[in-house]
């Protein structure tokens, strides 16, 4: 399985582990790992390599197409400079511009073809906010640069388990409130198309989370479950769509359970990030569907603790990297299918 185009990752948060993670991947390149290359500032790299103790070839380019050239004896780096220096573990709201800017540098290399997906490594929330950053995250943010009518979906992907919340990064008080029959309705939706286009499942199974405890015991406990979540699952059952629900969230991640579906909808982030970081922590990645571009991420953080240290587990990055070739090459298969037929 070969893409042609390098994947572009991003660099995240300077202060954080981005880049070392960047070179042990790159370490591991041995194993199947597909040609990427880093926006970043090679000087910078160089530097805090120095400091975990590992030499690395690094190779300045100015253009991704170098990239897959130069990938097996050296890591690819396309310039992108920080105005603070390299502090690790200690952030610098001076740099959030740039770190936003790198991601919508990225952006802008696949959409004009010149990368094949998006790889973004872990940003500081906190730090981008003070440096006027607008979006609660990464999945809201890359939504903004394609444009109004992108609905985005936060799908977390592991061996053990694939999640996707309904709601995202809002406060938990407000979910009850934002849930609507038409918002699970959009968001299982799209994530039963990227199923079957993404990961190769011809009849996606759903799982729906309710939203209070026991799925709200038929009103019981609260009238979302029985309102606004069974309708949803009623209406997409008429769709095709092999979906089952309202559960309660607590019996729903045991092994047994997960045999019975391809994915689960939560009704918050918690609700279904929680069970799979704890399934697989260092597997897990973060992708966004609803996009015209492949994007995945690390489900981890920025790991400032570590940063600097070298102990930074590259793990999740490289799952990133790799689930991200192999969702380009299944849509590219399905454009070439498409245009023959």
């Amino acid at each position: 399985m070969t893409v042609t185009r390098p994947l572009a990752l991003t660099p995240g948060e300077p202060a954080g582990v981005g880049c070392e993670l960047a070179a042990e991947a790159w370490i591991r390149r041995g194993d199947g790992i597909p040609a990427f290359f880093l926006i970043d500032d090679p000087d910078r790299v160089a530097s805090r390599l120095r400091l975990i103790d590992r030499t690395l070839p690094l190779h300045p380019i100015t253009d991704p197409a170098e990239a897959s050239r130069v990938f097996a004896q050296a890591l690819p780096i396309l310039l992108h400079p920080f105005p603070s220096p390299d502090r690790p573990g200690v952030t610098d709201a001076a740099n959030g511009k740039a770190v936003a800017d790198a991601i919508e540098r990225a952006v802008e290399l696949v959409r004009s073809g010149r990368a094949s997906a998006v790889v973004t490594n872990p940003i500081q929330k906190e730090t981008l906010y003070q440096a006027g950053f607008a979006h609660p995250g990464h999945t809201e943010f890359l939504a903004h640069l394609v444009g109004p009518d992108v609905t985005p979906v936060m799908l977390l992907a592991s061996e053990a388990l694939r999640v996707v919340p309904v709601t995202i990064h809002i406060p938990l008080s407000e979910v009850p409130s934002r849930l609507t029959t038409s918002a699970i309705l959009t968001v299982a939706r799209i994530t039963a198309a990227s199923l079957t286009r993404d990961f190769g499942i011809a009849a996606p199974r759903l799982a729906v989370a309710g939203l209070n405890p026991h799925a709200g015991e038929g009103g019981a406990i609260g009238h979302e479950d029985r309102d606004i979540i069974a309708p949803a699952v009623a209406a997409l059952r008429a769709d095709g769509i092999d979906a089952i629900g309202p559960l309660p969230a607590d019996t729903m991640f045991h092994a047994e359970a997960r045999a019975g579906y391809d994915v689960a909808l939560g009704m918050y982030h918690d609700q279904v990030l929680v069970p799979l970081k704890t399934l697989d922590f260092w597997g897990g990645v973060n992708v966004t569907l609803g996009l015209p571009f492949v994007r995945t991420s690390p489900d981890h953080g920025t790991a400032l603790n570590l940063a600097g240290t070298g102990r930074a587990r590259p793990d999740s990055l490289i799952a990133a990297l790799r689930l991200a070739e192999t969702m380009v090459t299944r849509r590219n298969a399905a454009q070439r299918a498409g245009t023959a037929s």
